[in-house]
């Protein structure tokens, strides 16, 4: 007898429309284009995974440069000091730190002040 390939096409489309349920138009309906669409979704997908790491760090940074300042530092001279008193906050927390907490921030940079020898 035969076989054909009717149960798996059925399941494959179905998880395939799963997949692309909301895109618009034949992105979503029609199974060529839907295809299509879903491989190029899923590259984007993949790289921007990678994309949002590096824009996160960029948004700490400029946070922290912008705090530095505010405190008479630079960002590079801020983390060379932290780097030089061995204070290991990441610049996420540090940036959390600047926005939520700008007394504990003030008393993290004084000591990077401090290992810099910028403060008498």
């Amino acid at each position: 007898m035969r076989t054909t390939k009717g149960a798996a096409r059925n399941k494959a489309k179905k998880r395939l429309f799963k997949k692309v349920k909301g895109f618009t138009g034949g992105r979503g309906t029609l199974l060529r284009t839907a295809k299509e669409t879903l491989i190029r979704a899923e590259v984007y997908a993949f790289r921007d995974r990678r994309v949002r790491k590096r824009e996160f760090r960029r948004l700490w940074i400029t946070r922290l440069s912008a705090a530095a300042a505010e405190h008479g530092l630079r960002y590079s001279q801020l983390i060379h000091g932290l780097t030089k008193a061995n204070i290991e906050l990441d610049r996420k927390v540090l940036s959390e730190m600047a926005i939520n907490d700008p007394a504990g921030f003030a008393q993290v940079v004084t000591q990077a002040k401090a290992a810099l020898g910028l403060e008498a």
